[in-house]
């Protein structure tokens, strides 16, 4: 059976990335989406180097700055060959970034930061943001896997 995708629909999801060794994008956002991160697995195949971590990056909107496509890493993790690791703290984010902003959240009154606030939720931009995982190094290996919720507003 199909899934329905269209306007009103929300969808859980799985991604499941084997021996990443790298960065890769793991959810790309669409816009008029909210997605729902509600678990990363991961489990460490190989290590160059026993200090090595595997990290989740956030790039869009930074609405400290009002700046486009920053990276922030979200997670940091040392995990040991053989181990897994269970991220289930839950967050949100939007597929696209807003438009027609400037400035930091919060630097006017409180009818220009509603304003704002209003703006990141529409999501008017046509510059997604997304979620990638990454390695100290490229003989670093791991096995991830992410489930999330996909809601589609458009």
């Amino acid at each position: 059976m199909a899934i329905s995708r269209g306007a009103g629909t929300e969808i859980i999801r799985t991604i499941h990335l084997q021996e990443t060794d790298g960065e890769q994008t793991f959810i790309y956002g669409v816009q008029h989406h909210i997605y729902t991160v509600l678990s990363v697995v991961v489990r460490c195949v190989a290590l160059q180097a026993t200090t090595n971590k595997f990290y989740i990056t956030f790039v869009g909107w930074d609405a400290h700055t009002g700046a486009s496509a920053v990276s922030s890493a979200i997670l940091s993790q040392n995990i040991a060959v053989g181990e897994t690791f269970v991220w289930n703290d839950k967050f949100s984010f939007n597929g696209h970034e807003p438009t027609g902003l400037s400035g930091a959240l919060g630097a006017g009154d409180a009818a220009a930061t509603i304003l704002y606030q209003d703006a990141i939720a529409d999501q008017g931009s046509s510059t997604a943001q997304y979620m990638k995982a990454g390695v100290d190094n490229a003989a670093d290996d791991f096995d991830v896997l992410v489930t999330y919720i996909d809601q589609n507003n458009a």
